[in-house]
Protein backbone atom coordinates (compact mmCIF):
# COMPACT_ATOMS: atom_id res chain seq x y z
CA UNK A 1 0.00 0.00 0.00
CA UNK A 2 1.63 3.48 -0.93
CA UNK A 3 0.66 6.31 1.09
CA UNK A 4 0.82 8.91 -1.10
CA UNK A 5 -1.92 7.53 -2.65
CA UNK A 6 -4.31 7.56 0.55
CA UNK A 7 -6.83 10.14 0.53
CA UNK A 8 -8.88 10.46 3.79
CA UNK A 9 -12.59 10.67 3.21
CA UNK A 10 -14.14 10.56 6.35
CA UNK A 11 -13.70 8.99 10.96
CA UNK A 12 -15.51 6.12 11.30
CA UNK A 13 -16.53 6.42 14.64
CA UNK A 14 -19.76 4.09 14.73
CA UNK A 15 -21.63 1.77 12.62
CA UNK A 16 -23.80 4.41 11.47
CA UNK A 17 -20.87 6.87 10.15
CA UNK A 18 -19.89 3.20 8.12
CA UNK A 19 -23.13 2.87 6.62
CA UNK A 20 -23.62 6.50 5.96
CA UNK A 21 -20.23 6.55 3.95
CA UNK A 22 -20.91 3.36 1.88
CA UNK A 23 -24.39 5.10 0.88
CA UNK A 24 -22.70 8.09 -0.31
CA UNK A 25 -20.10 6.19 -2.26
CA UNK A 26 -22.68 3.88 -3.52
CA UNK A 27 -24.81 6.78 -4.80
CA UNK A 28 -21.70 8.98 -5.97
CA UNK A 29 -20.84 5.33 -8.36
CA UNK A 30 -24.63 5.73 -9.64
CA UNK A 31 -25.53 1.94 -7.94
CA UNK A 32 -28.14 0.73 -6.34
CA UNK A 33 -28.33 -1.23 -3.55
CA UNK A 34 -28.52 -4.33 -5.43
CA UNK A 35 -26.26 -3.46 -7.93
CA UNK A 36 -23.52 -3.25 -4.59
CA UNK A 37 -24.87 -6.76 -3.24
CA UNK A 38 -24.01 -8.22 -6.49
CA UNK A 39 -20.67 -6.99 -7.50
CA UNK A 40 -19.69 -7.48 -3.46
CA UNK A 41 -20.65 -10.88 -3.49
CA UNK A 42 -23.40 -10.06 -0.83
CA UNK A 43 -27.03 -10.32 -0.46
CA UNK A 44 -28.97 -6.87 -0.81
CA UNK A 45 -30.23 -7.40 2.97
CA UNK A 46 -26.67 -7.05 4.12
CA UNK A 47 -26.03 -3.85 2.13
CA UNK A 48 -29.30 -2.54 3.67
CA UNK A 49 -28.06 -3.59 7.16
CA UNK A 50 -24.76 -2.38 6.25
CA UNK A 51 -26.24 1.22 5.13
CA UNK A 52 -28.87 1.40 8.04
CA UNK A 53 -25.86 1.40 10.77
CA UNK A 54 -26.38 -2.25 11.68
CA UNK A 55 -23.79 -2.85 14.87
CA UNK A 56 -23.24 -7.07 14.10
CA UNK A 57 -22.53 -6.84 10.82
CA UNK A 58 -19.90 -9.49 9.29
CA UNK A 59 -16.68 -7.86 9.19
CA UNK A 60 -15.00 -9.92 5.85
CA UNK A 61 -18.67 -8.71 4.13
CA UNK A 62 -17.90 -5.41 5.31
CA UNK A 63 -14.27 -5.28 3.51
CA UNK A 64 -15.96 -6.78 0.17
CA UNK A 65 -17.91 -4.19 0.52
CA UNK A 66 -15.65 -1.16 0.95
CA UNK A 67 -13.28 -3.12 -1.89
CA UNK A 68 -15.65 -2.96 -4.77
CA UNK A 69 -16.29 0.80 -3.30
CA UNK A 70 -13.01 1.39 -3.48
CA UNK A 71 -11.87 2.57 -0.24
CA UNK A 72 -9.02 0.94 1.89
CA UNK A 73 -9.65 0.39 5.91
CA UNK A 74 -7.15 1.76 7.57
CA UNK A 75 -6.40 1.97 11.31
CA UNK A 76 -4.71 5.08 12.59
CA UNK A 77 -3.17 5.84 16.59
CA UNK A 78 -5.00 8.93 18.37
CA UNK A 79 -2.59 11.45 19.02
Amino acid sequence: MDSAKITPIGKISSPADLGQLVRELRQKQGATQVDLANFAQTGQRFIVELEAGKPTVRLDKVLQVLNILGVDLLAARRT
